[in-house]
């Protein structure tokens, strides 16, 4: 069973497996170790990372799959903010969703961000199958901490539809803590925990949180994000910069376009990483529009200035991260700083302003997140032998119940699940109820989740029952598990035979895991599980989970398909310039003057429909196409081989012969004369041998 890690970018995609000796990140087919998180459709293929990437210019990529499924979850005042980034159309649906459309095989689909996702995860599936040579399921897959309940069951059913079983959904930091505290020996052993801040300056998002490290293993104290801040947002910035200026020196509108646009904003994403080690970078771009050829340039400090703003919400997430932790910064041993858009200068800058030090980079900044997945992931698997090392994390958001009567109080607040509580976790409810209710979970605090996020979760139907006591109560197991997600495990109706009618109707959070106290006069107590039907907002039904894993199998042949159909095709196109150059050289004495121009005349011909009328054809026409060039070639060929098996035979026999020659010397005169004359009698029959060959050859 083979172990592996994925970490699902909004713009790259990277894969990392536990091996024997340790942890590898996974090379794709262009032997790369990152893969662009693009999918695309020409109009009979789907293209996924590198290929994706590469046909941008003609075939405009989805891309950004976390992205979507934010953008699916937030307000409609929080879309044009959005939308216009996105190189592609998108349709948000009035209940939240969000669906791209593709055109494939001459029809119109339509794919939700998780069946996006569910694609991406796909390739990455196939990309560690053919790493390893053996198949791939068990997975760890990485995501942001600010995810709610919808998002998080949209990976789970991306994955399914991929064919993969998660062991667990791990938060982005807490991958990256791990994959930097396993190794070391020398954290947490001065009598306490060593605390580490870490920092992860992504795509199109910024979270920070701090973690506490002993010899044991590692605890996340806290979680701080900006879900709208990432490397993407300082090109939007030299986007705009250069789309005024190409506006007032070229009088071309660039943001209008959307192929000239993504030209552009690729061509930012370059300068501001020439920015990060000189101090000016300059946009040249050819035929931008109108056929116009732009020039632009800007310095690293105007570049800054631009980017004020951002900068200063950088230290935002930081400081929701420390004081969330409960530490002071005079506490941290070191600040880790990592993430695709964290090699901006003035980012390191900024933050080391806040915590009164520098940021350290002693992990890999783009490949930290998939190696920590594999780690947990070979910790959750029995197939390796990890040392004993525990990792914990935390909820990030505080999730609460209500029924129809109001929320369902603890002593402190109206949160079951507490921000800060470690995960899995596990809480009793006790609910006096005589009938089947519902319980609908929340989040509590809306500050908690980014901008625009709706609090509602989803809702838990208990029953239908009928207690047969008023002092019936009803003990319901709510489960967070190690994905982050939500469940009503269980639900037991409990009734007493002794009644009660003052007994009032209450609500409590039970203290000791649910376990009932002995009671002092023993009674008989009758116990009933209940039907629970479960309703989360905003996610795949059963049947829709369904209709996605067919949709993807019928576009994974389709793939397949098109795989095969492009090896034919290569197939025909090699085999007609190899034996253009043999029939001139190898063949040619195996070949009359008729035949090797019967057989020029064909591959020319071939050669003409395969870059005319033949260029997109199915697999069965190049099939045809090259054996019927086989039949004229065949009998050329087989008798080339002929002559190349008589010449080895012919060498081999001499060879015989001149070994017992050389070992005839030793026999006397007699019995050497009788030796050589065989030989000469076997030399003479393969002369002869060949003369006939020969002669069948040209007749034939």
């Amino acid at each position: 069973m083979s172990v592996v890690g994925f970490d699902v970018g909004n713009d790259t995609l990277v894969a990392a497996a536990a091996r024997q000796r340790g942890i590898d990140v996974l090379l794709n087919a262009e032997s790369n170790r990152e893969s662009p998180a693009a999918v695309a459709f020409s109009h009979n293929a789907r293209l996924l990372g590198a290929h994706a990437s590469g046909a941008a210019s003609s075939h405009a990529p989805f891309s950004s799959p976390k992205r979507l499924l934010l953008l699916a979850s937030r307000g409609p005042a929080l879309h044009p903010r959005d939308l216009p980034r996105l190189p592609f159309p998108i349709d948000v649906l009035p209940d939240g969703g969000a669906l791209v459309h593709a055109d494939h095989l001459g029809r119109r689909i339509a794919l939700s961000p998780a069946h996006i996702l569910a694609m991406l995860l796909a390739y990455l599936r196939q990309l560690a199958e053919a790493d390893l040579e053996a198949p791939v399921a068990d997975c760890v897959i990485s995501v942001p901490s600010y995810f709610t309940q919808a998002q998080r069951r949209a990976y789970v059913d991306a994955a399914a539809v991929a064919g993969l079983s998660p062991l667990r959904l791990m938060h982005d930091l807490a991958a990256t803590a791990l994959c930097y505290g396993l190794y070391r020996s020398d954290l947490g052993v001065a009598g306490g925990p060593t605390y580490v801040a870490f920092v992860d300056v992504g795509h199109s998002d910024t979270q920070a949180g701090v973690v506490a490290f002993d010899p044991s293993g590692m605890k996340v104290l806290s979680h701080g994000f900006d879900a709208d801040l990432g490397g993407r947002d300082f090109d939007e910035v030299l986007f705009e910069h250069f789309a005024e200026e190409f506006r007032d020196r070229y009088k071309i509108d660039v943001a209008g376009n959307v192929k000239a646009s993504m030209r552009l904003r690729a061509a930012c994403e370059k300068a501001k990483k020439v920015l990060s080690a000189n101090a000016e970078a300059v946009v040249n771009i050819e035929c931008l529009m109108e056929e116009k050829d732009v020039r632009g340039m800007i310095r690293r400090e105007d570049f800054e200035k631009l980017c004020t703003e951002l900068l200063e919400r950088v230290v935002e997430p930081c400081k929701r991260a420390m004081a969330d932790s409960g530490i002071g910064l005079e506490k941290l041993q070191s600040v880790e700083l990592v993430g695709s858009g964290s090699r901006v200068p003035a980012i390191a800058r900024v933050l080391a302003g806040f915590f009164r030090r520098e940021p350290s980079r002693t992990i890999n900044v783009s490949e930290c997140v998939a190696r920590g997945c594999a780690l947990q992931c070979a910790m959750l698997s029995p197939t390796f032998r990890v040392r004993e090392y525990e990792v914990q994390d935390v909820i990030p958001a505080s999730i609460g119940f209500c029924t129809e009567e109001g929320p369902i109080s603890t002593l402190s607040s109206n949160a079951v699940f507490r921000r800060g509580q470690p995960l899995p976790s596990v809480k009793i409810i006790t609910l006096r109820r005589n009938s089947g209710f519902s319980l609908d979970a929340f989040y509590v605090d809306e500050n908690e989740l980014p901008p625009g996020t709706s609090t509602q979760i989803g809702t838990f139907q208990i029953g239908p029952f009928q207690a047969h006591s008023e002092k019936s109560k009803v003990k319901v197991k709510i489960r967070l598990n190690l994905h982050g997600l939500i469940s009503v495990e269980s639900a037991v109706l409990i009734e007493d035979d002794q009644r009660d009618a003052n007994s009032a109707d209450s609500m409590e959070v039970d203290s000791n895991n649910g376990m009932d106290h002995k009671p002092r006069n023993e009674r008989p107590i009758h116990r009933q599980d209940l039907p629970i039907v479960e309703s989360i907002y905003g996610v795949m039904s059963k049947q829709e989970l369904l209709e996605a894993q067919e949709q993807e199998q019928q576009l994974a042949y389709q793939d397949k398909l098109v795989e095969r159909t492009k090896e034919r095709k290569n197939a025909l196109e090699s085999y007609v310039y190899d034996i253009r150059n043999k029939l001139s050289e190898r063949y040619r004495s195996f070949a009359t003057d008729s035949e090797r121009e019967e057989i020029s005349v064909n591959l020319q011909q071939t050669e003409e429909w395969l870059y005319e009328e033949g260029d997109d054809e199915t697999e069965a026409v190049y099939t045809s196409k090259l054996e019927e060039l086989k039949k004229l070639v065949d009998p050329i060929e087989n008798r080339c081989k002929d002559e190349e098996v008589r010449a080895q035979a012919m060498r081999e026999l001499l060879k015989r012969i001149a070994d017992h020659r050389m070992a005839a010397k030793s026999l006397s005169t007699a019995e050497r004369d009788a030796v050589s004359c065989l030989a000469i009698c076997f030399s003479f029959v393969d002369l002869i041998n060949t003369w006939i060959i020969d002669y069948l050859c040209v007749v034939c």
